[in-house]
C-alpha cells in the first residue's frame, strides 16, 4: 500500500488458511543474540500509527511490530496463537471461542506501570472498529460478526452471523489497548492514540523525532520472548534515489521496497541480499466519478485505450512487472485471466470520446456542450520520485494526444490525502493498492464505502456490482465464490472506474549481517522478532 507510485496501500489483514480446532504449542526459540540497531528505509511516512485508522502499508508494516492480533499467520501460511492461547469452534462453525493467554502486559508509557491485556482489551477493539464514528477500512470486512461476549477474564466468545470461508484466520486483525484510547467510544486520528500508540508486540514505540523517524525497541517483556534485535527505526525518504544511495552508503541497514531501477545496481554489490516477495499489489489511475466529464464510463475506456501500458512498464520500471486488466492483483486465486488488458489504440480512444458527444475544438481540446476536457491529476510531494515524475508526464502526453488536459498538481502529503479521501476534491489520482489473498475488493468498490476517509473515493456506484461483491462475502463454496470474482473482474474491467497498469515485481534489499530474515509477503515485519544481528556486525 507503496511502492513506486502513491500509496493507498490497502490494509487488508484477512488471510486464506484452514479454520478449525487449536491448542497453543510454545515451541523453544533457538537462542541467537540479542543487540543490535536495523535502521530500515521507508519511501514516505504513515500518517498514523494505529492498526484501525490506517489504510497504508508504511502504517501496517508498523504495527506488525508494536501489535498483535488473537491468532498469527506462521511462513507456512498456517494460523497460529497469538493472544488467544486456544480456541474451539462450534459444528455450526458460527461460535468461536477464544482461550487468551495471562501471561501479556500492554507496553507501559513512561511512569505508568504495566497494564494486563484481558477479554475486555478484544471486546473493546471490536466495538471501536464497528463504532459508524470510526472511520477504518475494517468495518466492511468484519460485518459478518454478529456479536462478541466476555465469558470471563481470559475468554471471549465471537458468535458470526454466518459460517463465512476461512473465519479462523479473520481473527488475526490487532488487538488495541482500552485503557490508553481519549476517547473510548469511538477512534479519530484526532485521537493521541493514533501517532503515538502502544500495543503488545515484539517492539515498543519510543520516539518520534524531529525528522519523522519513528524508534523502536525490544519489549523485554514480549510473551514470545524478547525479540533479538534491539531497535528497529524507521527512516523515511521521499526520492527512492536517495533512499538506494542511503543503502549503499550504510545509512541504513535495508529497504523495504526498492526501485526496480536500483535493481541491478543492488545486485552486484555483495554486501547485500536481494530478497523478492509478493505482496499482490497494483498501480492505476482512479478517477472521481462524481465529475461529470468523468460519470461516461466511455471517456474512462478513452483513457485507458490512450496509454501505451507496456512501453511505460518497460521504460520506467525496467519491464519489472505485469500488466493488468482488472482489480484483483495477478497471482491471485480471483484474478481472471480471460480478460485482456485494454490494447493501446489512440484512434479507438478518441471514437470513444466522440460517441460520448464530444469533439475537438480549434485549441485541440475536446469539448461537449461547451465545457473543455480538463481535468487535474493530484500527486502527493512526499511521494514525488523519478519513476512517478516520468508515469504522471507520460499519462498526461499521452491524454494530449486524444485531445483532453491534464495538470498534474503535486500537493503536501496530508493535504493530498484530504483533498482525495476527505472532501473529494480531485479528478484523477495515480495510486495503488496492496492485497492479502483474501481477494477482498468490497472497500473499493461497494457503494456502502463512499463517504469522508473510506476506500471508495472514486464515488463509484453500481447495484451489480454491489449484489456480486455482497454474493462473494456469503459463499462458503471457493469455487463458486472464484467464479463471481470472475465476473467481478469482468464488469470493473469494463466499467473502468480505475485505468488499470500493473503490478511490480517486489524486491527488498537488506544487508547480509541480518540473519535469519523470513518476510511476510504482505505485512512484511511479522516474524522480524526472530531476525538477528551477529555480536561483531553490532554498530556500538
Amino acid at each position: 500500500m507503496k511502492q513506486l507510485s502513491v500509496v493507498l496501500l490497502l490494509a487488508m489483514s484477512l488471510f486464506s488458511t484452514v479454520a478449525g480446532v487449536a491448542q497453543a504449542a510454545e515451541s523453544s526459540k533457538t537462542v541467537r543474540p540479542k543487540g543490535g540497531v536495523l535502521n530500515y528505509g521507508e519511501y514516505g511516512r504513515p500518517a498514523t500509527l494505529d492498526p484501525i485508522t490506517s489504510n497504508e502499508m508504511i502504517s501496517m508494516r508498523i504495527s506488525e511490530l508494536i501489535f498483535n492480533g488473537l491468532v498469527g499467520i506462521n511462513e507456512r501460511q498456517d494460523v497460529v496463537p497469538e493472544l488467544a492461547l486456544s480456541w474451539e469452534v462450534s459444528p455450526d462453525n458460527r461460535i468461536y471461542t477464544f482461550k487468551l493467554r495471562k501471561d501479556v502486559t500492554w507496553h507501559p508509557r513512561a511512569g505508568e506501570t504495566p497494564v494486563r491485556f484481558t477479554a475486555n482489551d478484544v471486546i473493546f477493539t471490536y466495538n471501536i472498529m464497528m463504532n459508524p464514528k470510526t472511520i477504518t477500512p475494517l468495518k466492511v470486512r468484519f460485518e459478518f460478526i454478529e456479536k462478541v461476549e466476555k465469558l470471563d477474564e481470559f475468554t471471549v466468545r465471537f458468535t458470526l452471523k454466518r459460517p463465512v470461508l476461512n473465519a479462523l484466520a479473520k481473527f488475526s486483525f490487532k488487538i488495541i489497548p482500552r485503557h490508553a484510547l481519549k476517547n473510548p467510544l469511538y477512534l479519530t486520528r484526532d485521537d493521541p492514540f493514533v501517532q503515538h500508540p502502544i500495543g503488545t508486540g515484539p517492539y515498543m514505540l519510543k520516539t518520534i523525532t524531529a525528522d519523522r523517524e519513528i524508534v523502536m525497541v525490544a519489549n523485554e517483556k514480549y510473551f514470545k520472548g524478547r525479540p533479538n534485535i534491539d531497535q528497529f527505526i524507521a527512516k523515511p525518504f521521499a526520492d527512492q534515489n536517495i533512499l538506494t544511495q542511503a543503502l549503499t552508503f550504510n545509512a541504513i541497514d535495508m529497504i523495504v521496497l526498492v526501485n526496480p531501477r536500483s535493481i541491478a545496481e543492488l545486485q552486484g554489490d555483495k554486501r547485500f541480499i536481494l530478497q523478492p516477495y509478493n505482496a499482490l499489489s497494483y498501480s492505476f489511475f482512479g478517477y472521481n466519478l462524481r465529475n461529470p466529464l468523468l460519470a461516461d464510463k466511455r471517456v474512462r475506456q478513452a483513457f485507458g485505450y490512450a496509454l501505451n501500458r507496456q512501453e511505460m512498464l518497460s521504460s520506467f520500471f525496467n519491464n519489472q512487472g505485469t500488466i493488468i486488466s482488472g482489480p484483483f492483483a495477478p497471482g491471485s486465486w480471483a484474478y481472471n485471466l480471460d480478460v485482456q488488458p485494454l490494447p493501446y489504440s489512440p484512434q479507438k480512444a478518441i471514437a470513444l470520446l466522440n460517441e460520448a458527444g464530444f469533439k475537438k475544438g480549434a485549441d485541440g481540446i475536446m469539448q461537449k456542450d461547451g465545457r473543455k476536457l480538463e481535468l487535474t491529476l493530484l500527486v502527493p510531494i512526499e511521494k514525488e520520485s523519478e519513476a512517478v515524475k516520468r508515469v504522471v508526464l507520460a499519462f498526461q502526453n499521452y491524454l494530449k494526444n486524444i485531445g483532453a488536459s491534464v495538470k498534474v498538481e503535486f500537493k503536501e502529503w496530508q493535504a493530498w490525502k484530504e483533498d482525495v479521501f476527505a472532501d473529494h476534491r480531485f479528478d484523477i489520482v495515480f495510486a495503488s493498492w496492496v492485497f492479502d489473498d483474501s481477494a477482498d475488493i468490497s472497500s473499493l468498490f461497494h457503494s456502502a464505502e463512499i463517504g469522508p476517509w473510506k476506500n471508495n473515493f472514486g464515488g463509484y456506484s453500481n447495484p451489480e456490482v454491489d449484489s456480486l461483491i455482497v454474493e462473494s462475502k456469503l459463499t462458503l463454496d471457493h469455487e463458486k465464490r472464484r467464479t463471481i470474482n470472475r465476473k467481478l473482474h469482468a464488469m470493473l474491467a469494463e466499467e473502468a472506474p480505475y485505468t488499470f497498469l500493473w503490478t511490480l515485481t517486489n524486491y527488498s534489499a537488506y544487508h547480509k549481517k541480518i540473519q535469519h530474515v523470513a518476510i511476510h509477503p504482505y505485512k512484511f515485519f511479522s516474524y522480524a522478532d526472530e531476525w538477528y544481528i551477529p555480536v561483531s556486525e553490532q554498530k556500538k
